[in-house]
């Protein structure tokens, strides 16, 4: 857990000419810089392309309107294809080369959690991670700021929601890599709280490849409901495969899910799937913040979603801790801004004052229709 205390004696910036130091170069008079380290290729580069998107959006949005203190805002992206290696190379390359005031959008708990030398070393701020295993976000947890909730408490929302219905017989789906271990633990732990635990358990690869393979497995079970952490269209290949094997349970997701691809392959085999939604529902009529996130896209003749609504919250996160930074920025500066942050955000509370390692509790199910619109 981190300790979020205020840095003292922050070194001030003259203001005669540039006074950036080698590792701030990501700042200048009329621009900031911020670097993001994702997967962007292939299959599991689909949601984060979304998330990118809507926080493209956010980021035009306020450069439009002379940007941050006078300054615009620009994200350098790295492809890391969620290897370790590779992301320590794109964070040095960013953090030491580019000299960018702080990391945004990073994906992957492996790279996550290898990188947190770089981030430490470097006193820089990472803002709005993605599918970040809780152990990973404890590694970073002095330097890194999520918005959404803990994978822990999705899980705990999932199993209390299926033994509260009376569904006892579960089995997991879960991606073959670091995160989704994880979630498999977590969601065994909920289900140990309430004296259960898995009928069975599967690991589909990143590619999907044996996820069909999984699904005849995990129907040989036959669970009542089957909880998912997949990605892309793996969703897709599983569910049908159980179906095919005589297996009939009830489909849930969570957030990495994403009902859009799933429904876009499937259909109306789509209708019924369950998803945990870490963010707000991205076509509510009422609430202030959404209705300009959907004037926004209508600007842009695009259409809402949770990756893209997720990617424009964790944006104004980010917009909200540089200006409360001032006009002096650096990655110091930033980082005691982040640390002191509070606000209220589409009916969200984020606290990151606090020893979590998550700003936000917010935990919504919904459910998939046949079209990909989602159903409260």
């Amino acid at each position: 857990m981190r300790r979020r205390n205020a840095l003292g004696a922050l070194g001030a910036i003259g203001l005669a000419g540039p006074a950036w130091s080698a590792t701030e170069l990501g700042v200048s008079a009329t621009e900031i810089v911020l670097g993001q380290s994702a997967i962007t290729s292939g299959p599991l580069g689909v949601p984060i392309k979304a998330l990118n998107s809507g926080a493209q959006l956010a980021f035009d949005a306020v450069n439009a309107q002379g940007g941050v203190h006078g300054r615009k805002i620009r994200v350098i992206t790295l492809d890391d294809e969620l290897a370790p290696p590779k992301a320590v190379a794109n964070y040095k390359k960013l953090l030491e080369e580019q000299g960018v005031v702080a990391m945004f959008g990073c994906v992957g708990s492996g790279t996550t959690a290898a990188a947190a030398k770089s981030l430490q070393d470097n006193g820089c701020a990472s803002v709005g991670g993605f599918a970040v295993a809780d152990s990973a976000r404890e590694k970073v947890s002095s330097h890194a700021f999520f918005v959404r909730a803990s994978a822990g408490r999705e899980a705990e929302v999932l199993v209390r929601q299926l033994t509260t219905i009376g569904v006892t017989r579960i089995a997991v789906a879960y991606l073959d890599n670091p995160g989704g271990a994880e979630a498999l633990a977590l969601v065994t732990k909920a289900m140990a709280s309430v004296q259960s635990k898995p009928v069975a358990a599967g690991a589909v690869k990143g590619d999907g490849t044996n996820a069909a393979q999984i699904g005849r497995e995990l129907a040989a079970a036959q669970p009542q409901a089957v909880i998912m952490y997949l990605s892309g269209r793996q969703p897709a290949d599983l569910i049908p495969a159980m179906r095919a094997a005589g297996s009939s349970p009830m489909f849930y997701g969570m957030s990495i899910v994403s009902g859009e691809v799933v429904a876009k392959v499937l259909g109306e085999q789509a209708r019924g799937l369950a998803i945990a939604q870490v963010v707000p529902y991205p076509w509510s009529s009422v609430e202030p913040d959404t209705q300009t996130y959907q004037h926004t896209l209508q600007q842009a003749k695009a259409e809402p979603s949770y990756y893209s609504f997720e990617g424009w919250l964790n944006a104004q996160v980010m917009i909200e801790g540089l200006r409360r930074t001032g006009r002096e920025l650096t990655r110091a500066r930033l980082l005691a801004a982040m640390r002191a942050l509070k606000m209220r955000l589409a009916n969200m509370d984020l606290d990151f004052t606090g020893s979590g390692i998550a700003a936000s509790r917010f935990v919504e199910l919904v459910q998939v229709r046949f079209d990909g619109k989602y159903v409260r």
